[in-house]
């Protein structure tokens, strides 16, 4: 096989979102968390980030309902619609999800949503109701706890890729439970891929996963053609076909492609991985189902063979067993993880650099991520208060908070 671009080569060195779906209790099932956060009356949130791939070309068509909808019941977050089918994480109270879930999957191709339910921590109920004044992001520029406010996009596919023709839909990996992932990468015939990209990776994974070393999940499908000698597999196999017999071949095959077993962090990407790989010849193909973390949050430390912590895309950054937020915070001028160490670092600026990005960030734009901070710290918000979530000087018109142009304030959950 090629060599990686990486330090090593991991597959040299291995030490280097069909089951059924993930259900959300429902609102009887669940214990009631006593509403409030810090004395207010604000009823408690749950997140939900979801995706199901499906053949939807008329995915347009549900864009305006589905974000009347989510506005109505007061729903954050971002969606996502596609050919290809729907992937999103939202915010909102336990009733007011469940009505959007509702609607999504009474599309009969939407039915069976792949979900994971996240705690939801008093930080981010604060900065879904517009309280926050912790982040350089402000309240709410940081899906999915954007404030009174989601996004429903329309793309070409619900995760990025870049070839059209791994179809999900058609054909998939086998999925594995988390309680049965750790006989299959223990397994030494196994080769463990983990699908993330190189920053979540530096942070923790698998022991013998393999690391692709991807900027980009669309980086993939190059790293497989090269990693494992595709073209050179195909031409070969293509040269001796007469005179080999079935059997022969069969050996070929399986010495050139092995076992492969893959994970990231909620499943989608592994959705579309090991259909890629399954195109491409391999015949025995398993991803975790649920991701990594249904990993974390069913099995205990003391039986995990995870290393590290998980890199999140919310405000808890990364999390550990349990779904415990973790200890990593986010450099808000490349979106990386840094640690404590990190941010010791001579090339840390709050706000604006850290040591993944201090060499590749010109000057010019760090002085823009200067002048965002900045508009942070004197208004606790990004672009001053009219664009902010706080509600600078309000005016009472007709029992109704106005700012000082005479525009209502609109309300949060």
């Amino acid at each position: 096989m090629a060599t990686t671009d990486c330090k090593s080569s991991p597959l040299q060195n291995p030490l280097h979102f069909p089951s059924s779906a993930i259900k959300i209790p429902s609102v009887a099932a669940r214990t009631t968390v006593e509403s409030g956060l810090n004395g207010s009356n604000h009823p408690s949130l749950v997140v939900v980030s979801f995706y199901r791939f499906a053949d939807f070309p008329d995915h347009a068509s549900m864009r305006k309902p589905l974000k009347d909808l989510c506005e109505e019941v007061r729903v954050s977050g971002g969606i996502i619609l596609a050919p290809e089918g729907i992937n999103g994480s939202i915010c909102g109270t336990q009733e007011s999800v469940e009505r959007v879930l509702s609607f999504i999957q009474s599309d009969e191709r939407l039915k069976g949503l792949r979900m994971v339910e996240s705690p939801v921590t008093p930080e981010d109920e604060a900065i879904h109701h517009g309280h926050t004044s912790s982040s350089p992001l402000g309240a709410g520029d940081d899906a999915p706890f954007r404030w009174d406010h989601v996004r429903v996009k329309l793309k070409k596919e619900i995760v990025t890729f870049g070839d059209p023709s791994v179809l999900p839909t058609k054909m998939v990996g086998k999925y594995v439970k988390p309680r049965d992932w750790n006989e299959l990468i223990s397994d030494p015939e196994t080769v463990v891929i983990d699908v993330r990209n190189m920053y979540e990776i530096r942070i923790g994974k698998f022991k013998r996963a393999v690391d692709p070393c991807t900027n980009a999940f669309r980086e993939f499908p190059t790293w497989v053609d090269e990693q494992f000698d595709m073209e050179k597999s195909k031409e070969s196999e293509t040269a001796g076909t007469v005179e080999r017999t079935h059997t022969q071949s069969e050996i070929t095959e399986q010495k050139s492609l092995p076992r492969v077993a893959m994970y990231c962090t909620g499943g989608i990407r592994c959705e579309k991985a090991s259909s890629f790989l399954l195109s491409k010849g391999f015949k025995e193909v398993y991803h975790l189902e649920g991701g990594i973390l249904k990993y974390l949050e069913e099995v205990p430390k003391s039986e995990s063979l995870w290393e590290g912590e998980c890199f999140v895309f919310d405000k808890r950054v990364s999390v550990e067993h349990g779904m415990v937020p973790g200890t990593y915070k986010l450099c808000y001028g490349c979106k990386q993880p840094v640690s404590d160490e990190d941010m010791n670092a001579p090339e840390w600026e709050y706000g604006v650099s850290c040591p993944y990005c201090f060499s590749i960030k010109s000057e010019e734009e760090k002085e823009r991520a200067r002048a965002r901070q900045r508009q942070f710290e004197t208004w606790g918000v990004i672009g001053g208060p009219d664009k902010g979530r706080r509600k600078p000087n309000p005016v009472k018109i007709n029992g109704e908070e106005h700012d000082s142009k005479g525009r209502r304030f609109p309300n949060s959950i």
